[in-house]
């Protein structure tokens, strides 16, 4: 890009924004495009940055070997931000040879309030970049800082145009600004099945009955009929109706509804988008996967990247990872701890947008992916794809094992390798999570991640996930491979007994300043229950039974309107207890089925109650996550569906997965790639295309953690203020709490989507 064409491009911006704004804007930078070398002065930088001008252009050479952005800053104060006011950053800026900006409009003093902010992973070409945003919190002294640190050998930055434009006040969050459609008549976007339900809703006012009508790929009418009024609806906050069409059955793709003037998104009727999405789902972990090279020809070539944590520098981990300091444990924990040996924890997934790896959240997607096998297995007609070897493109496929055992092995390898090694105080537990010693900044791809790794104190919670799930393990992978099961076998017993010894050592619940979630939990009952479960059916030992027997979660309430999750997993162990085969005494068996079908009843109960067709109503509102709760709810009425064959059950899993992919307040479809309208500006440290076009996009079959009313994050906090409980969700990668993406998460997708690609 020129000189001439770089002004062009500011000043379009500069118009566009104009035209969209009730005032005229205002620039806030002096000398936008640097043609008054006076005004050079005004620009500031850390000592290691040498900046200079020239026509057109402020660069600077900054040293390498820095660690955080932050630590090779420059800048230019003198700017105020105005609360409610909307802002344009525009920039053209290059890097030779390569390194990482961030450019930010911030508060000039502690806290250093973040206010717009654009990320760039830059090369020697010039790129062009620009943001919206809206000031939540006044600044008479701001400042606009670029960090250029992380970099580990010198570069040079060039700034050929800044522009920081002020506009109007800004209106309240949409759902366009959420990131969903502006259609009134809300799908599921995907697909509905064939001899299932068919619902749609449509949003508006009044009682009043309105026609509808289907049309095909080609226009023709294909169905039609009058909608039912719902009026109005608590969770989403909207008055709605209901389009039901589920008497039209004939496949086919590009079907659409329309009333009056609207038309909906597309959609297909047809069962094959749900064996799609099973592979997408499953696919997603090996892109996530800890310490292996991530291949081009197996992931596509914008996935492809070297082993992360693999020891190899700028990497301070994972082939041998120490305790954290003894500063550090004592603000943890309250109290000095820490161990006198490393570990070789490479491998696993890593857990969220982050690049931590906690064993609570590793061992319950892995007991998912296990569950979804022995599903298949034992109910799911024959020749279902969930136990193929090919089902998706990973290293291990072609070695004659189920491709899903294979990547859940990936994880429970790393769980075990979490362990305490004998001889060792705690020995036999396992350390609850390893991640930096602090928080990685993003967005960066895990090879280039500079923290050093800790293990963080063992817990009893993590050490009964790793015992459930490796004894899990043990049952599904000794139809394969007998030594690799009995290994897993005397894992979990061994775990299970340190447990037994340790009962009390919590995860305690911190500032979250150490580098990674807390994950705490300081009621292990259920983990007892879970672990004592597992290793019945894998066993036959009636020890393990009168264990399971003795926990309060054997006859206890153990279902609840949020589903469970990885801090409550007694739900988990219920549903496998009543589906998976075992020598249980058939009194007990029909009391654990009947359980079963009691909270699947309830949870369709919750749906006859919902305009959108969803099992899911917390009265407390929306949780965080509140899209895997939902599918966490559908899989126990999935699973009361094959141990009674009561197709009432089937379809209202039909019906409620209309929500996750579509049917809903924003009509956004929940799951990366699939449908017109879908999430894919989520938080992540590597997918991070948003927020960097550098990174990849989130993969496709990624599920957004989505609505949350009680968002913990600055954005979210902002933007949607005063909303709904199905429209708390922002399709941004800044809102963590409503849009994160994280492999507890897809593992109960996976189960649903092979559920639904199965069922017939």
């Amino acid at each position: 890009m020129t000189h001439s064409k770089a002004m062009i491009g500011v000043t379009a911006l500069l118009a566009t924004f104009a035209i969209s704004s009730a005032a005229p804007a205002a620039e806030q930078l002096p000398d936008p495009t640097f043609v008054q070398s006076a005004l050079v002065g005004d620009w500031w930088a850390t000592p290691n940055i040498k900046f200079e001008y020239r026509a057109g252009a402020l660069c600077g050479a900054v040293d390498g070997g820095t660690a955080q952005p932050w630590d090779a800053i420059l800048g230019i104060n003198g700017i105020t931000l105005e609360k409610g006011e909307r802002y344009r950053l525009s920039l053209v800026v290059s890097g030779d040879p390569e390194g990482p900006m961030r450019a930010i409009a911030q508060k000039a003093a502690e806290p250093w309030t973040p206010e717009g902010e654009i990320t760039r992973r830059l090369s020697g070409k010039k790129v062009s970049a620009s943001t919206d945003f809206q000031v939540g919190e006044s600044h008479k002294a701001g400042q606009m800082v670029f960090q250029l640190g992380g970099a580990d050998k010198p570069w040079r930055f060039c700034l050929h145009s800044a522009s920081l434009l002020s506009g109007t006040k800004a209106a309240t969050a949409s759902a366009a600004a959420a990131g969903g459609t502006g259609a009134t008549i809300r799908v599921n976007q995907t697909a509905y099945l064939p001899g299932g339900p068919k619902r749609a809703n449509l949003v508006r006012k009044g009682n009043a009955r309105v026609e509808w009508t289907l049309v095909s790929a080609s226009g023709a009418t294909v169905a039609n009929g009058r909608t039912r009024a719902n009026g109005r609806d608590n969770s989403s906050g909207l008055e709605v109706h209901t389009i039901d069409f589920s008497d039209f059955d004939k496949p086919g793709d590009g079907y659409r509804l329309k009333v009056g003037g609207e038309t909906s998104p597309p959609f297909s009727i047809s069962r094959e988008a749900y064996a799609g999405l099973r592979a997408d789902a499953l696919s997603y972990f090996y892109k996530v996967r800890s310490g292996i090279e991530i291949k081009a020809k197996l992931a596509g070539k914008d996935y492809a990247r070297p082993a992360g944590h693999l020891g190899k520098a700028p990497n301070r981990g994972d082939t041998s990872v120490g305790c954290v300091d003894s500063r550090t444990a004592r603000k943890v924990y309250g109290k000095a701890w820490g161990c006198g040996y490393k570990l070789n924890v490479e491998g696993g997934w890593y857990d969220a947008g982050d690049f931590g790896k906690y064993v609570v959240n590793g061992g319950i997607a892995a007991a998912q992916l296990l569950a979804t096998y022995e599903r298949a297995l034992h109910y799911a007609p024959k020749g279902s794809r969930a136990l193929a070897d090919g089902l998706v493109p990973i290293p291990e496929a072609g070695n004659g094992v189920a491709d899903i055992l294979d990547e859940a092995r990936w994880e429970l390898d790393f769980l075990i390798s979490m362990m305490v090694p004998e001889g060792q105080p705690y020995a036999g537990m396992a350390h609850h999570k390893v991640h930096g010693s602090r928080w990685t900044v993003g967005p960066i791809l895990p090879h280039r991640d500079r923290e050093e790794r800790v293990l963080h104190r063992p817990s009893t919670a993590a050490t009964l996930n790793l015992a459930a799930a490796a004894a899990q393990g043990a049952r599904v992978f000794a139809r394969t491979n007998k030594e690799y099961a009995n290994w897993l076998l005397a894992a979990a017993i061994r775990a299970y007994q340190a447990a037994e010894a340790n009962p009390k050592l919590y995860a305690p619940s911190t500032d979250g300043s150490f580098g990674g979630g807390d994950y705490e939990d300081n009621d292990v009952s259920d983990e007892f229950y879970w672990a004592a479960v597992e290793l019945y059916l894998s066993t036959g030992d009636a020890v393990w039974l009168k264990r399971a027997k003795a926990s309060p979660h054997w006859s206890g309430p153990v279902f609840y309107p949020d589903g469970f999750n990885w801090r409550a997993v007694a739900g988990l162990a219920r549903i496998e207890l009543a589906s998976v085969p075992s020598n249980l005494s058939a009194r007990d068996l029909k009391v654990v089925r009947a359980s079963v079908k009691k909270a699947a009843d309830a949870y369709l109960k919750v749906q006859k109650k919902e305009a959108f067709g969803l099992m899911y109503d917390p009265k407390s509102g929306f949780g965080w996550g509140s899209n895997q709760s939902l599918i966490q709810n559908m899989i126990v009425v999935a699973t009361a569906y094959d141990i009674t064959g009561d197709r009432r059950y089937l379809h209202a899993v039909q019906e409620s997965m209309d929500y996750v992919l579509g049917r809903n307040a924003l009509g956004i479809s929940y799951v990366t790639g699939y449908g017109t309208t879908y999430a894919q500006r989520q938080h992540s440290n590597m997918f991070a295309h948003a927020t960097d076009p550098s990174y990849p996009k989130p993969p496709k079959g990624a599920l957004a953690g989505g609505p949350n009313s009680k968002p913990a994050d600055d954005y979210a906090q902002k933007v949607l203020k005063g909303c709904a409980p199905q429209a708390c969700y922002v399709d941004d990668p800044r809102s963590f709490s409503t849009n994160e993406i994280a492999i507890n998460w897809n593992a109960p997708l996976t189960w649903i989507a092979s559920f639904l690609a199965d069922a017939k």
